[in-house]
């Protein structure tokens, strides 16, 4: 199931990228929210192969998800891999510079069942296609408004 979203945000795309490849930032968020995450490469800097294993309760649940960081090209895209027991998904973060600024971000998220239960899970989401494309277009429109605020405080003081 692919699922994709673009929303644009009043700050300069300098600005975007730095807030998108603030991976330490992303961790402290999913941290906030009851996540473990835990770094597992041992890259210096932020790089392509920077991994993480994330833990967290999902619908009564424990989850596990291995996260890795597969493409970066600086200004304009990330691209990760998530892998659980049960689905995988590829997720690419696009960033287009409309204007001085403003930036637009294009998100895009392939996920992929890795068992039979997970494939008809995927199957009821397929039947409600509109309300997941209108979730998924809602977190990215929430993202960012978030950064686009964030972003706007930052650039006042």
């Amino acid at each position: 199931m692919k699922l994709t979203s673009k929303k644009d945000i009043e700050a300069s795309i300098d600005k975007v990228w730095a807030a998108m490849s603030d991976f330490e930032a992303w961790e402290r968020a999913a941290m906030r929210r009851g996540a473990e995450v835990s770094r597992t490469d041992t890259l210096p800097r932020p790089a392509v192969g920077m991994a993480w294993l994330t833990r967290f309760i999902y619908r009564g649940k424990e989850r596990e998800v291995e996260v890795k960081l597969t493409e970066m090209s600086p200004r304009t895209l990330l691209g990760f891999d998530a892998k659980s027991s049960v689905v995988e998904a590829e997720t690419r973060i696009e960033l287009i510079e409309m204007s001085a600024k403003r930036t637009r971000i294009h998100v895009s998220m392939e996920v992929k069942p890795r068992s039979l239960g997970a494939r008809l899970f995927m199957q009821s989401l397929r039947l409600a296609r509109t309300k997941v494309d209108r979730k998924f277009d809602s977190r990215i429109d929430k993202l960012a408004k978030e950064m686009e605020q964030r972003l706007g405080a930052a650039g006042r003081t």
